[in-house]
């Protein structure tokens, strides 16, 4: 399973990569091969400058080696060797009007001592950060989401939408990261759900990104912005860089496990902003955005 997954990521990464480089059609990603020492390594992909994306990676990595003592205790494990892969990718468009997308699908080994698999599991999901909320692109992007579910279980987008908008809520700021979509993470073998069928549908929910995040950008990527809006965009890139570096697991992960810090990081903007005590306008659509954030929205 981890070689059919990984050569599945491999195959990902290259679609989604030359569907970016068409959309923006000036910048093109440049290729980072690299090698963890403690084992594996990955591709490094990142897009800088662009006409329309100011900031973006497409990241895929399988690194194995001995279980750090800081996952040990995590996992409440003596001794453990691991593999883990996955496909992480962030987009930080230029225009205000364009939101922000994080996606991310990964699987999981544990080996007990005689090399044998103990546990295995798969991960992932995908979340929209708008700046300005257009209604209709935050019902697109969960419709897609939710058409990929249903093809596996009826239960699994209102199941993992929700643990999406529960997982991607920066508490500090009572406020949610975005829109949300979908996460889901530990999906083992089951009496019903066997790892293939995991496969199958961790593969269905990365072949559906592209449609769920292409369409909205080629609609919105032109429209005009002024100075203040950028601003706004700078200030709410600043609650992404929060959430990163505060909450967020898999960079967590990363960091405790002497993971690349030049592809973990890769996930923050360039340019971002902190005013202190900011306050959007009254009646303002920056203040709108704020007041949906304020507590999840069923979007379909």
């Amino acid at each position: 399973m981890k070689d059919r997954f990984y050569a599945y990521i491999e195959q990902l990464q290259d679609t989604i990569t030359a569907k970016l480089e068409e959309v923006d059609g000036k910048a093109t990603f440049k290729e980072d091969i690299w090698v963890r020492p403690e084992g594996g390594g990955g591709r490094t992909r990142v897009i800088e400058n662009g006409a329309v994306f100011e900031k973006g990676g497409v990241n895929i990595s399988g690194v194995h080696g001995e279980l750090p003592d800081s996952m040990k205790a995590y996992f409440k494990v003596e001794d453990a060797n691991f593999f883990a892969c996955g496909l992480s990718l962030v987009l930080h468009p230029k225009n205000p009007m364009v939101p922000t997308v994080h996606a991310n699908w990964r699987y999981f080994e544990l080996y007990g001592k005689n090399g044998e698999i103990v546990d295995q599991w798969f991960g992932g999901g995908q979340d929209l950060t708008p700046y300005y909320l257009f209604d209709e692109d935050a019902k697109h992007f969960h419709e897609i989401c939710k058409s990929a579910c249903d093809k596996h279980n009826p239960t699994f987008y209102s199941t993992y939408k929700k643990r999406c908008d529960e997982y991607f809520w920066n508490t500090h700021r009572n406020e949610a990261r975005g829109i949300g979509g979908l996460f889901f993470d530990y999906c083992k073998a089951t009496e019903t759900t066997s790892i293939p069928d995991w496969y199958n549908f961790v593969t269905e929910v990365g072949n559906s990104f592209l449609n769920s995040y292409v369409p909205i950008v080629i609609k919105r990527k032109d429209l005009e912005y002024s100075k203040e809006q950028r601003d706004w965009q700078e200030i709410r890139r600043g609650r992404y860089v929060e959430f990163n570096l505060v909450h967020d697991k898999g960079t967590l992960f990363g960091l405790k496990t002497n993971g690349r810090i030049e592809s973990i990081l890769m996930s923050l903007p360039p340019h971002v902003q902190w005013v202190y005590d900011h306050q959007p306008e009254e009646g303002s659509e920056e203040e709108r955005l704020l007041n949906i954030l304020s507590a999840p929205k069923e979007w379909v």
